[in-house]
């Protein structure tokens, strides 16, 4: 007989009425009027007095589910365990007695490290509720989004220390990371790109196979590191941030005219690379997302087959060749001049479809010969027609970005009205320093910030913020225009 619910710390005791019915309050006074207003008339309660706290049950958990107290083959083999998981409200009502019972009974603690994970909130931070309406059914989201996504997300957001804010919104984002990398497998089957036993990650001559080699090494690294330290949130952007940039945004790019070209042996190198590079990626995120990346994995087979299912493959171990490193920062300075001159031409609100000739002026040895080599990469992925060198003035009509010390002038007097342009952003930075004004306004009020929801006076300081860089960024494309 359980004579009190004991549930999350509440004790909640019970009293019997004469005829055995039972009323369950927090104290006998509370009792005796549910009997009053039950029998009409005042009776006498008598308290249960066979009480079992639900938490002791719970407390021997990690060694009655082994088949103690007999000695099982099971309880030899998985006790003590080595990491418990669970939510920070119960760490004195479960964990604590688990530890004591160990203790007791075994004469040994039942895990050596509890990691305390988050706990999923609505976007508002409140706690979900039926009966708020806000509660998001995992089961509902899975049919919707998949397991896979909602796994993802979780993960991604499990910051230590921090609750999860939990929306659909959220969980779209990251479903369209899982659809992005299962369309560049299918990119990669279509051009024949297939891991091979005899790769070596080390031997790669061609510059681009060289920087995505120390890329995967580097998120292999970021990502391990995190798992065993328990940041699975650090884990997840890093894998996140290196299949959708490196890999897709500029790996593949890059690697269009290789693929394409004449060069059979480089071409030949190029997708070798490129099913590793996925194979990698796979292992890498089958933690988080074992259901896309053991699908992928048996849909990208090698010509000679898969040893295994993704489940039991070894965990990467890269190791980088000589000439890496010089590789990468190479690469990694491309990367950094077309993002350059894709800003600006954002800024000046340049069309996508135009093209614009780059003038280059202050530059080193160093850096023209690497506009040499990379010559067709940055005129085709950033959008140049001619790549030339400034004299001492500022080309006419022309914006400026600097790399490294270098000045790079995209002319675009021809393409874009320096007028209209400059009236629409002297009209987008005044809207936006008005809303600056508002928010830090509403801010600095004591009555706002004290009596507001916490949830809502966070969402003001982070639209705040976005102001800011939006009105910061707005006075840089502005004086572009002033100083022409």
């Amino acid at each position: 007989c359980i004579s009190r619910q004991i549930w999350w710390g509440h004790q909640i005791p019970a009293w019997y009425g004469p005829d055995g019915k039972v009323f369950v309050a927090e104290n006998y006074s509370d009792a005796a009027v549910q009997a009053k207003n039950h029998y009409k008339k005042v009776v006498e309660l008598n308290q249960e007095e066979d009480v079992l706290d639900t938490w002791f049950s719970s407390a021997l958990w990690p060694f009655s589910t082994l088949g103690w107290p007999e000695e099982t083959p099971e309880l030899e083999r998985h006790y003590p365990t080595n990491v418990l998981v669970t939510g920070f409200d119960i760490i004195f009502f479960w964990v604590a007695r688990m530890m004591m019972m160990g203790l007791h009974f075994l004469k040994e603690v039942p895990f050596d490290t509890v990691y305390i994970h988050a706990l999923v909130r609505d976007e508002k931070g409140q706690k979900m509720s039926k009966s708020k309406g806000n509660v998001l059914d995992p089961l509902v989201l899975i049919d919707e989004f998949g397991a896979d996504t909602l796994r993802f997300t979780l993960t991604a957001m499990a910051a230590q220390g921090r609750d999860i804010r939990l929306s659909t919104g959220r969980i779209e984002g990251y479903r369209n990371f899982l659809t992005k990398l299962w369309n560049a497998a299918r990119y990669a089957e279509m051009n024949q790109c297939k891991s091979i036993s005899t790769f070596e990650e080390n031997s790669c001559n061609e510059p681009v196979n060289q920087w995505i080699v120390g890329s995967v090494a580097n998120a292999e690294r970021l990502v391990s590191n995190a798992l065993q330290e328990y940041r699975f949130n650090d884990a997840a952007n890093a894998i996140y941030q290196f299949v959708w940039h490196s890999f897709c945004d500029w790996y593949l790019e890059f690697t269009k005219p290789i693929l394409n070209g004449s060069d059979k042996e480089a071409a030949s190198e190029t997708r070798a690379t490129m099913g590793w590079v996925l194979d990698q990626i796979l292992i890498l995120l089958h933690p988080i997302a074992p259901f896309i990346t053991e699908e992928l994995w048996s849909k990208l087979t090698p010509t000679e087959g898969r040893k295994s299912p993704l489940i039991k493959a070894s965990w990467p171990k890269i190791s980088l060749p000589a000439g890496n490193k010089s590789a990468g920062i190479e690469l990694e300075w491309v990367i950094r001049l077309i993002t350059e001159i894709r800003a600006v031409r954002a800024e000046m609100n340049v069309p996508g479809s135009s093209k614009t000739d780059l003038l280059v002026k202050d530059a080193d040895q160093v850096t023209k010969s690497r506009l040499k080599r990379h010559t067709d990469l940055i005129q085709r992925v950033g959008r140049v027609k001619v790549i030339g060198f400034a004299e001492n003035e500022t080309p006419k009509g022309a914006v400026q970005a600097i790399v490294e010390g270098t000045t790079y002038f995209l002319p675009v007097g021809d393409i874009i009205n320096f007028d209209l342009e400059a009236e629409r952003l002297t009209k987008e930075i005044e809207n936006t320093r008005k809303e600056i004004e508002g928010l830090t306004k509403k801010l600095a009020n004591k009555k706002f910030t004290s009596r507001a929801p916490a949830q809502v006076v966070e969402e003001n300081r982070k639209r705040l913020k976005k102001y800011e860089q939006t009105h910061d960024k707005l006075l840089d494309a502005l004086g572009r225009l002033q100083v022409l």
